[in-house]
């Protein structure tokens, strides 16, 4: 596909790779500098897409290059026609397949909510390709408030006439969640993520039928994602944990608790935000500047056989099937 342009950042274009089962999924690819070592992978929220990193990806691309992901069922990335592939083991296979597209041997995963789940399970079964990883407002359990709250709005969707009513309909939904946002704000997050349709009006930008397995966890009280055993295998992965200093979804009994059975893990709150920090806030992004900075380029012998060993001994115990939904 062809390039678009981002003010003051250069361009991205516009890729697209083969899911496990066929779907075309969707991409933006910020190229960065030539001589960039280390891949960036940006993974969207549950009913989120790509142009939640608008601002992350560019100011990254300046270091390193940057690939934005649509999962299946968002943006311009393939509906699936089973709704029951909307569930982490399909999204894990699907982030493999993308590795595998782009000949990507050295990333370093940011992911938002669900794409946090994402980069954990990956970085879990994959230690060998992981740099590191940023965990975005999601830890091993999520808070029932959290989940029931999302769970409401997930199979509702959104339909409205025009961007400013969009834009007032977050406020009424989010507000407490960006205490700060001024109506520009409001206006750019509809616009990242709603779509225009040919006659005008404003949709939401994904699948209805996400909410048909997301449904049946939330019913069944499964505010724990049984995320643990793969958060603990993360043990030579560096990872900066983020959460929104007034989130619904990471409790800080769970944050806490976070650092408390991974010593290496990097805490940090961001002020002011509930689920989920954006990443474009400036303490936020300093934080995710001064993580990657500090990243090795590459791993010592020694710490390389031993990713690979504890690679190898999970992926024949790992069932897809049964990994957190």
């Amino acid at each position: 596909m062809g390039l678009k342009p981002m003010a003051a950042a250069g361009m991205f274009l516009e890729r697209t790779y083969a899911s496990f089962d066929g779907l075309q999924l969707y991409v933006r690819d910020y190229p960065g500098p030539r001589e960039a070592k280390v891949t960036v992978i940006c993974i969207p929220g549950l009913t989120r897409n790509s142009r939640d990193f608008d601002e992350l990806a560019p100011h990254l691309a300046l270091k390193y290059r940057v690939l934005c992901v649509d999962l299946r069922g968002r943006g311009k990335s393939q509906y699936a026609p089973d709704p029951m592939t909307y569930q982490p083991p399909t999204y894990v296979r699907d982030m493999m397949a993308l590795l595998k597209a782009f000949s990507l041997n050295r990333v370093v995963l940011v992911g938002t909510s669900l794409g946090g789940i994402i980069s954990t399970v990956l970085g879990a079964v994959m230690p060998t390709k992981v740099l590191g990883i940023v965990m975005n407002d999601i830890g091993p359990e999520i808070d029932a408030t959290g989940l029931t709250r999302i769970a409401a709005f997930v199979a509702r969707g959104y339909s409205g006439p025009t961007w400013d009513a969009a834009a007032e309909a977050l406020l009424q939904v989010d507000g407490k969640i960006y205490p700060d946002y001024t109506h520009a704000d409001w206006l750019k997050m509809a616009r990242r993520r709603f779509i225009e349709q040919p006659d005008g009006s404003i949709k939401n930008d994904y699948d209805l039928n996400l909410a048909k397995p997301f449904g049946n966890a939330a019913q069944a009280g499964s505010a724990a994602t049984s995320l643990w055993p793969y958060f603990l295998r993360l043990t030579g992965i560096p990872v900066l944990a983020m959460r929104g200093a007034i989130s619904d979804v990471l409790s800080p009994e769970t944050f806490a608790k976070m650092k408390q059975r991974m010593p290496h893990i990097e805490p940090y709150t961001v002020p002011n935000r509930g689920h989920t920090p954006y990443l474009d806030e400036p303490t936020a992004l300093a934080a995710v500047d001064d993580f990657l900075a500090r990243l090795p380029s590459r791993l010592s012998a020694g710490q390389w056989l031993g990713r690979a060993a504890r690679q190898a001994e999970f992926l024949v115990r790992l069932k897809l099937g049964a990994l957190p939904t």
